[in-house]
Parts: C-alpha cells; sequence; structure tokens
C-alpha cells in the first residue's frame, strides 16, 4: 500500500484529504504541525507528500525545498497545494515541486494527481 503524507495547518483539510485518498486505498497520514515533518518522514516513510504553502509561520516552498536538497527526501514527490500561489511562483523562488494543486481542489484532480505520481 503506497504511503501519502498531508501537511497543512487546517485539521479540516487534513481530515478530508485523509478520508478521499484513505478510499482510494492509500495509507494517509495527516501532519498538521510542519516543524515535526523532518520526523514524520522518517518514522513514516511516505511514497508521496501533499505540502501546503501558507503553513502558520513556517512556508511550504522552503520545506519543500529542503525536502528537494535532502539526498535522503529528494526521490519523494511533493505535491504542493495553495489557494493562493501558483506553480509558477513556486519554481522561480523557491523549490521545484513534482506537482501543483489550487484550493479548492477538485477530488477528481486531487485524485489523479496524486495517482500520477505514485505509478510504480
Amino acid at each position: 500500500m503506497k504511503k501519502i503524507l498531508v501537511v497543512d495547518d487546517n485539521r479540516e483539510i487534513l481530515e478530508v484529504i485523509e478520508l478521499i485518498l484513505g478510499t482510494e486505498g492509500y495509507e494517509v497520514n495527516g501532519l498538521w504541525d510542519a516543524t515535526k515533518l523532518n520526523q514524520r518522514v522518517a518514522d513514516f516513510k511516505p511514497d508521496l507528500i501533499l505540502l501546503d504553502v501558507m503553513l502558520g509561520v513556517l512556508d511550504g516552498r522552503d520545506l519543500c525545498n529542503l525536502l528537494k536538497k535532502n539526498k535522503s527526501t529528494d526521490h519523494i514527490p511533493v505535491i504542493m497545494i495553495s489557494a493562493s500561489h501558483n506553480l509558477g511562483d513556486m519554481n522561480d523562488r523557491y523549490c521545484h515541486p513534482n506537482d501543483f494543486i489550487a484550493k479548492p481542489f477538485d477530488i477528481n484532480n486531487l485524485i489523479d494527481k496524486v495517482g500520477t505520481h505514485l505509478v510504480a
């Protein structure tokens, strides 16, 4: 079973994404406190990370950059999620995520994008 780590400071969004992807057969782990990202990645060993841009005091783009520059995590696909940013902003200033989903997101779009990046 493929494992997905969802990082969002909005607990309601976390619950919705966990429910949607859980019913699709993924093992989903939600994290609302992004300061614990490194430890959760080490413990959970996700196959994919869904990462919100705005995480309270932290910027998901910076976290994405750290994940992509770390040899132990650079292979993990990262899909950024945001209501206020676009992929172009991220590529120019921060990391190069594998994909981007705008909020509010379409459920089928979420499922399709996750599935695309988790093809064995």
